[in-house]
């Protein structure tokens, strides 16, 4: 019973490696252009398409609730710029001063 499976898995085997080198290296891999033209099409592009509709939605439009924690917004020293107390790329929507969001 081993022998002859021993002998099925050895013909099995040296079938498929000369039905493999007849075939050629060239054309082992052939269509997998269109495998991922269809993967970039069928998911990237939705997948872009869904994180752009939640970055641009309008849940985001009212900054969260400022918490005064000690370890945040620590200003040693004065800011070159402004009045000293905004970062450079400050948007006051989004970034909070040390005492909490500015008022509009």
């Amino acid at each position: 019973m081993a022998a002859s499976l021993t002998s099925l898995a050895r013909r099995t085997i040296s079938t498929s490696l000369r039905n493999y080198a007849a075939s050629g290296a060239a054309h082992a891999h052939e269509g997998g252009h269109k495998q991922w033209k269809m993967v970039s099409l069928l998911v990237a592009m939705p997948a872009i398409a869904l994180c752009m509709f939640n970055a641009f939605s309008a849940e985001h439009e009212h900054p969260p609730e400022f918490v005064p924690y000690e370890h945040l917004r620590i200003r040693t020293k004065r800011f070159p710029w402004g009045d000293g107390n905004k970062s450079l790329f400050h948007n006051p929507h989004v970034n909070a001063l040390p005492d909490g969001y500015e008022e509009h």
